[in-house]
């Protein structure tokens, strides 16, 4: 906590307001945006690692956080106060940090992608800064952030060497895939089975249990599109560069609708169980990974009429 009280010492309007934009690049919106920038845009099979990095790799964090329950900065010290603005994306408990796991996987895996050294250099960069800006705002600890970076690595090395090692093995690649959702269930059954503690913060706890239906959803539907793609489509992506940036505009933007204007029919229609989640997020994977990649031949049809012109 002393590192903490040292910079809610310095801190400024100006540096508030600066971290709060760094600290946006651990969010959920640019890993999804990353990720369907690879899948749709650039190398898909980079997309699907990207992906399952990502999932297994905030697998890891809920199920961390659920284990230690360990409270956030203002908590553990009454006495310190933390940027306001950032509260609201501070959501759980504080070990380890979410957005600084989300930060190693876009950053860390473009830096394994491209494997040049100002890209990787750059991709660090953004990486720290990324995590000291959870802790300038105060939403979380040096340790928070450490562990996140050491889980975010492994993680970003683990299952991009596993996919190396599956890359021509489709027994290998269901084994990788069926490993993943096997973890999203272990973290499932543990926020709903494990007893009890002192320490246990039902607000908390129900936010862990709706993160854990959410990434079943979520792996389970992209697990479906991988499959589908090896199995029946394997679709180009390929595109003149101005039909690339419609495809991923067009489909962002299906995508959000989907998560915005399921979000009150399935809650309406399953009770408000968090079962909704689950299955809304499976429905955006699967309408990014099946139903959308079915328009690119058009998108690559309007680049080539472009160049025949």
């Amino acid at each position: 906590m002393e590192f903490l009280h040292a910079l809610e010492s310095v801190r400024t309007p100006f540096l508030d307001g600066v971290f709060s934009l760094i600290t946006m690049l651990g969010e959920e919106t640019v890993f999804m945006v990353a990720g369907m920038l690879l899948l749709w845009c650039f190398d898909k099979n980079w997309g699907y690692r990207f992906f399952f990095i990502g999932l297994v790799g905030n697998t890891l964090n809920q199920l961390l956080k659920a284990i230690f329950l360990i409270p956030r900065p203002w908590v553990l010290d009454p006495n310190f106060t933390i940027v306001e603005s950032a509260k609201e994306a501070a959501t759980g408990y504080s070990f380890p940090s979410g957005h600084t796991q989300t930060a190693v996987t876009v950053f860390g895996t473009a830096a394994v992608w491209q494997k040049r050294r100002w890209v990787t250099v750059c991709c660090i960069a953004t990486i720290l800064l990324t995590g000291f800006s959870r802790m300038y705002l105060g939403v979380h600890t040096p340790l928070d952030v450490c562990v996140s970076l050491l889980t975010g690595a492994l993680c970003v090395c683990g299952i991009s060497c596993w996919f190396d090692r599956v890359e021509n093995s489709p027994k290998g690649k269901v084994t990788l895939a069926a490993c993943a959702a096997a973890f999203a269930f272990v973290l499932l059954f543990y926020v709903i089975f494990a007893p009890a503690r002192e320490a246990n913060n039902p607000e908390f706890d129900a936010q862990g249990v709706k993160n854990a239906w959410t990434l079943i959803g979520t792996m389970l539907g992209l697990m479906l599109a991988w499959f589908v793609d090896e199995t029946y489509t394997r679709y180009d992506n390929k595109a003149i560069w101005w039909a690339q940036i419609i495809k991923l505009v067009l489909g962002l933007g299906i995508i959000v609708a989907i998560k915005a204007g399921l979000k009150p029919v399935l809650s309406t229609l399953f009770n408000g169980h968090v079962f909704a989640d689950a299955l809304r997020y499976f429905l955006m994977a699967a309408a990014g990974g099946v139903l959308w990649p079915m328009t690119f031949p058009f998108f690559a049809k309007l680049g080539r009429k472009g160049e025949a012109k």
